[in-house]
C-alpha cells in the first residue's frame, strides 16, 4: 500500500468496477488496487449512482463514479466557496505575485483562516470556467496552456549532439583563436517582471556586451544578439557558447543571421563556460538580484560594459579588455 495518498482516477475505477462485478471481496480488491479497504468503502459510498424512478439502475459504475467524483470537487472548490479569497487572489496574481507568494503569505497570515495550496492557484487559473479572465498572463511563464505537472520539455533534440561543447575545437577551448564568445542570461527578482539581461564574454579578449531583453523567449533574445553582433566583422564572431537553457533554443538563428556556431555545456555544469559566469559576477557587484530594470535603459548596460571592458585584467598582461579586443580586430584575429 502506498504511503502517499493519491485520488482515484478513472482507470482505479475501472479496475474497482470489474472487480466488484466479479464480486470480489473488499479486502481483496483493496489489496489488488494498494489501497486501504476503508478508500475502497468511502469510494463506494461516495460516488456510486442512485436513481430513485428507476431503482434497478442503481449501481456502482467506473464512468459515471468518475463524473460524480469530478463534480463534486468542482462544487467544493475553495476558490468557488469563498468570494473574498478568490478576490484576493485574483489581485494578488494581477499585481505579478506568484501562487507560490501568494499561497505562503496566506499561510503566515493569522488573521485569514483559510489556506490554499499553488496547485489550488494553478487549477483556478486554467479551468474552464474562469479561463476566460485571463489571469493565465500574470503567472511567471504566461503560457496559454499549462504544462503537465512535473513535466519538462525534452531538450535533446533542440541541442542535437554535434553541438555539445565535447564537439567544440580544442582552439577554442584554449583561447589561442579570437571571436569565439560565451553568453549567459542575468535573471532578477519575479515580481520586478520579466525583464532581463544577455551577458556575453568574448573568450580571448574578456571583451563584454551587455543586452537588455523584454522577455526570456528565445527568438527575441536571439534577433538582439544577431542586431549587436552584425556590425562586427566575420572574424569577430565566430562561435557562441551557451547553456541549456531554453532562452538559447533558436540559436540557428546566429547561423542564419551572422555565420556564428553555437555550442552548448554539459547539463548542470555552468563552469564549462567560466569567463561569462566570471564576469556575471562582476556585474552583480553594480546590478544585484532586487535591481528594478524597469528603471535601466540599454544605454546604461552600454556603460556599465565600457566601465568593465575599462578595467586593466591580470590574465591579459593588466591590458584592459578594450584594449586587447581593439587589438584583435587591428592583427585580424
Amino acid at each position: 500500500m502506498s504511503l502517499c495518498y493519491q485520488q482515484f482516477t478513472l482507470a482505479d475505477r475501472r479496475r474497482l468496477y470489474h472487480l466488484r462485478e466479479r464480486k470480489v471481496p473488499v479486502g481483496e480488491i483493496a489489496r489488488q488496487l494498494g489501497r486501504h479497504r476503508s478508500t475502497i468503502y468511502r469510494e463506494l459510498k461516495r460516488n456510486t449512482f442512485h436513481d430513485r424512478e428507476f431503482p434497478e439502475y442503481t449501481g456502482y459504475f467506473d464512468t459515471i463514479a468518475d463524473d460524480i467524483a469530478k463534480e463534486r470537487r468542482r462544487r467544493l472548490r475553495k476558490l468557488r466557496r469563498h468570494p473574498r479569497l478568490r478576490e484576493l487572489v485574483i489581485d494578488r496574481l494581477k499585481a505579478y505575485w506568484s501562487p507560490e507568494q501568494i499561497a505562503g503569505r496566506l499561510a503566515e497570515d493569522s488573521a485569514n483562516p483559510v489556506r490554499i495550496c499553488p496547485e489550488t492557484i494553478y487549477r483556478f487559473v486554467y479551468c474552464k470556467e474562469d479561463y476566460g479572465l485571463g489571469l493565465y498572463r500574470y503567472l511567471p511563464e504566461a503560457r496559454r496552456k499549462r504544462r503537465p505537472r512535473g513535466s519538462r520539455r525534452p531538450r535533446g533534440n533542440v541541442f542535437p549532439a554535434d553541438c555539445r561543447i565535447s564537439q567544440r575545437p580544442d582552439f577554442i577551448g584554449n583561447r589561442t583563436e579570437f571571436g569565439h564568445w560565451e553568453g549567459d542570461l542575468l535573471i532578477f527578482k519575479r515580481e520586478l517582471g520579466p525583464t532581463n539581461i544577455t551577458s556575453l564574454v568574448e573568450r580571448k579578449s574578456r571583451y563584454t556586451v551587455m543586452l537588455k531583453n523584454n522577455s526570456r523567449h528565445s527568438r527575441p533574445i536571439m534577433d538582439k544578439i544577431v542586431h549587436a553582433f552584425s556590425l562586427l566583422p566575420a572574424l569577430a564572431r565566430r562561435s557562441f557558447t551557451f547553456d541549456r537553457g531554453t532562452e538559447f533554443s533558436g540559436f540557428r538563428a546566429l547561423e542564419e543571421g551572422i555565420g556564428a556556431r553555437s555550442w552548448f555545456c554539459d547539463p548542470s555544469a555552468p563552469w564549462q563556460k567560466g569567463a561569462v559566469e566570471n564576469t556575471n559576477k562582476r556585474i552583480r557587484r553594480f546590478m544585484p538580484g532586487d535591481t528594478d530594470l524597469a528603471n535601466v535603459t540599454q544605454q546604461q548596460l552600454t556603460d556599465l560594459a565600457h566601465h568593465l571592458n575599462s578595467q586593466p585584467r591580470k590574465c591579459l598582461g593588466y591590458r584592459t579588455p578594450a584594449e586587447a579586443f581593439a587589438a584583435h580586430l587591428r592583427e585580424g584575429g
